[in-house]
């Protein structure tokens, strides 16, 4: 199996040497910026590429360690997979030391090692002393006794780095494309690029991303993974992007470059919470997320859940982990719901915090008066595949929309009622116009498959209903038998739905939208004109009128009539048959 990527997070405090171990490992300096150099210590994050002994490649962060660098820490630490905590040999673990290992705890990064820096600047029971705390640091992590200035312990180290990485399960990577930005500059000649750990999907050259929250369009103009260009970037990647038309400043660290219309972006996040200091309710805090720094409150929820109400969006997704400071770091939480209703329901958080996705889902369509388009529920991390569903009790799905059975139950009884109605009161016409049958929804049509009737042209009816006279036999065998009696002359007719009902039925033809004739008559008028049309070659009104023994109305109305039927068409004052009419009277 192809090893996937991997990034490693260095962790540690300042001046433990941390920079100076990556540099005796990949021969790379990260700290890059004049200020670091002079200073002599790291103020942002660095990057390298590492090879290890099977031939792995992974990609290193290296984070600062002074307290007032812990924003760059924690963007530095999102989306890593596994630590190397370092240690002094001689100070041995110290604030940020804590913090550090704190952060990685609630950002869920559970494999690593520890290596004691500046081993070989110490006696023997100063370094077992070192070696001891190390690994009641991180129990079960591998210890190493390292020495960036003589190479001591680094062939161990990278072994060990080696197995560790064996040991990360590759659980990330699922759904929409999704980038924390954590660096962006410019070069010369290229343009802004920014950089990133590409957490989930993936990014060719020319794809759209929208950067979020500051919804801006971008386009990708090249990718590359340290120094080289590819063609797509994959999950777990660390990923440069060449992004024109843009400054810096318009994408800075903390943007999220994502797949358009993927991930809600929101002012409120519920989430599991968890606490290293006592958290109180309402309480202001620094909430980390990606690589962005917000500021918001918080709001509890019970003992172990709460909802963060931002002062700025963030673009999360369900099981992202956020990092919550004041003076120093004093809790986190497990991302239940990224955009959640604004009123808060503790029954919700039950089954959010249980993780059961099929009673989440049905429990959010149930509080829903309508049916739920397929890519809400992505967005909010409530559907992970399209297998989810399958075989959900009390879910349906049509069309891309999911609705429960209850509300589909009682779409149909609406629908039944109104079309059962519709066929009581109006037994001539019991149809009702599709597009009047439910209120306009862009979920309508997708459902209309599952609602009980029958589609007959553009209008919907009961099973099994079919027009009917009902009380209206009588005036129908009126209406007939007058039609019989007036011969070719068209009579006005009134009651428009019997006489839809009587067209329907065969009974009536209907000439110049309100008269009407016999079908009889109407079909012995029509060889009239066939007849006169093959002998003469043409028939004018005047001659029509004179066959018929009608006035002049009744014989233009027929005529036009046959005009509409195709029969015939006008030449002068005229007309003559059309083609596939001619020779008719033969052809019986």
């Amino acid at each position: 199996m192809k090893d996937f990527p991997l990034v490693l997070g260095t962790a540690g405090h300042i001046d433990h040497g941390k920079t100076w171990l990556v540099r005796a490992l990949t021969g790379e300096d990260t700290d890059r910026l004049p200020e670091e150099k002079e200073r002599g210590i790291s103020i942002d994050l660095g990057y390298a590429p590492l090879k290890l002994p099977s031939g792995r490649q992974i990609s290193i962060v290296d984070v600062p360690g002074h307290e007032r660098f812990i924003r760059n820490m924690v963007a530095g630490a999102t989306g890593i997979d596994l630590f190397l905590l370092i240690v002094d040999a001689h100070e041995g673990a110290r604030a940020q030391t804590y913090e550090h290992l704190r952060i990685l705890s609630l950002l869920g990064v559970e494999r690593g090692v520890v290596a004691i820096t500046k081993s070989d600047t110490v006696d023997q029971e100063t370094l077992d002393f070192a070696l001891l705390e190390g690994k009641e640091l991180v129990p079960g992590a591998p210890v190493v006794a390292t020495s960036s200035q003589s190479g001591m312990g680094l062939p161990e180290l990278l072994k060990e780095l080696d197995e560790v990485a064996t040991e990360v399960k590759n659980d990330s990577g699922v759904g929409a494309t999704r980038l924390f930005v954590d660096r962006s500059f410019t070069l010369k000649g290229i343009g802004t690029v920014v950089t990133g750990t590409l957490w989930s999907g993936s990014i060719s050259e020319g794809d759209r991303l929208l950067a979020a929250p500051q919804n801006l369009s971008v386009r990708v103009r090249t990718v590359q993974v340290h120094d080289q260009t590819i063609e797509q970037a994959l999950p777990g990647q660390r990923v440069a992007l060449c992004i024109p038309s843009f400054r810096p400043d318009q994408i800075p660290r903390g943007t999220v470059l994502v797949k358009p219309g993927s991930y809600p972006v929101s002012y409120r996040v519920d989430i599991a919470l968890e606490e290293f200091e006592p958290i109180a309710n309402g309480c202001r805090l620094r909430i980390y997320h990606g690589t962005s720094e917000n500021y918001g409150r918080i709001m509890r929820v019970g003992d172990s859940r709460a909802q963060l109400r931002l002062a700025r969006p963030i673009v999360a997704a369900r099981g992202d982990r956020v990092v919550l400071r004041a003076e120093t770091t004093v809790g986190g939480g497990v991302v239940l719901d990224p955009d959640p209703p604004r009123k808060i329901d503790p029954g919700r958080f039950d089954l959010l915090e249980q993780g059961d996705p099929h009673s989440i889902v049905l429990s959010v369509l149930a509080s829903s008066p309508e049916p739920i388009a397929r890519e809400v529920l992505e967005k909010r991390g409530l559907l992970q595949s399209h297998e989810l569903t399958e075989g959900l009790s009390g879910v349906v799905e049509a069309g891309g929309f999911y609705l429960t059975q209850t509300k589909l139950n009682e779409l149909k009884g609406e629908v039944d009622k109104r079309l059962i109605e519709r066929a009581e009161s109006s037994p001539l016409d019991p149809g009702v116009f599709i597009a009047e049958l439910l209120p306009e929804r862009p979920w309508v049509n997708a459902v209309l498959d599952l609602l009980p009737f029958e589609r007959r042209g553009n209008k919907a009816y009961a099973p099994g209903v079919v027009a009917a006279l009902g009380g209206k036999t009588g005036q129908a065998n009126k209406l007939l038998s007058e039609l019989r009696d007036t011969g070719y002359a068209p009579m006005k007719l009134e009651d428009s739905d019997l006489v839809r009902y009587l067209v329907e039925e065969g009974k009536l033809v209907r000439v110049g939208g309100s008269f009407g004739i016999s079908p009889e008559a109407y079909e012995r008028a029509r060889e009239i004109v066939v007849g006169e049309c093959e002998s003469s070659g043409e028939i004018t009104l005047a001659s029509f009128r004179d066959l018929i023994g009608e006035g002049r109305k009744a014989a233009q109305l027929l005529l036009e009539s046959f005009d509409a039927d195709g029969m015939t068409r006008r030449v002068g004052d005229a007309r003559v048959l059309r083609r596939r009419y001619r020779g008719i009277k033969e052809s019986k």
